[in-house]
């Protein structure tokens, strides 16, 4: 019996990278798992079979965030599975590399819907599936607290408000037991990363530098803290900026 047995989850934007490898450790920890995707629905169903395969269990939901209604048609989706959430992991997202004088209208707005307004619209519409003595994670980054990386300025920017209303919400939901907490890598070795890192001679290098441990994150990583969170040993941890950079920030 896992850490998380009998208990629900979702995890948005599962299908690949650390929101595949967050999915994955709580489908190894008990948890049966809601595996939600954009567009690949390819992607998710083969984390879905990893989970199952692991001895886990997990369901896929696919529904494209950013548009108006995803809130509700992803709970309408998961209904389908479940009939209630117990970890809620809020890590769809999508960046940015346009510079300050770059991007444009078009580009901003949808990193925002993405990053910022789905996840309060996620939580807002689910609310009435969360049970008490939940838990809700969301995803956020290193760029929210450091200028390292000056031209993702708009994505630092919507993580920024993403930890705001991890804060306020830790006291909103705090009398139903309910903690909530942000955590937030730093480079990650994930398809995301990969121009930066395998696309100039010296990105892994540099990543690699930026840590106080010498070396580029892991999925496993991230996933392990997350799993900390949403298990009984975090219960006391709420409202809280979980550093997860390997020392970036230091």
């Amino acid at each position: 019996m896992g850490a998380l047995a009998g208990r629900t989850a979702l995890v948005t934007g599962a299908s690949r990278g650390i929101g595949r490898g967050i999915a994955e450790r709580l489908g190894r920890d008990g948890a049966r798992v809601g595996v939600h995707y954009g567009r690949n629905e390819a992607a998710a169903k083969e984390t879905v079979a990893a989970i199952e395969a692991a001895g886990g269990s997990a369901f896929a939901i696919g529904v494209e965030l950013g548009l108006p209604g995803d809130a509700e048609a992803l709970w309408e989706e998961f209904d389908r599975h479940a009939d209630g959430v117990d970890v809620l992991v809020n890590n769809a997202g999508i960046g940015t590399s346009s510079a300050l004088e770059l991007i444009d209208e078009e580009e901003y707005d949808k990193v925002f819907a993405v990053n910022v307004k789905a996840p309060h619209f996620i939580v807002k519409r689910g609310l009435g599936r969360l049970r008490d003595g939940g838990r809700i994670i969301n995803i956020s980054s290193g760029l929210a607290r450091t200028a390292v990386m000056p031209d993702k300025m708009a994505y630092a920017m919507t993580k920024g408000a993403l930890d705001v209303f991890t804060r306020d919400l830790s006291k909103v939901l705090g009398p139903r037991g309910i903690t909530v907490n942000s955590v937030a890598p730093g480079v990650i070795d994930t398809d995301q990363t990969a121009e930066f890192l395998y696309g100039t001679e010296d990105g892994w290098t540099q990543a690699a530098a930026i840590s106080a441990l010498g070396r580029v994150g892991e999925t496993a990583d991230v996933a392990d803290v997350v799993a900390f969170l949403a298990s009984d040993a975090g219960r006391w941890v709420t409202g809280s900026w979980v550093d997860a950079t390997g020392g970036s920030l230091t």
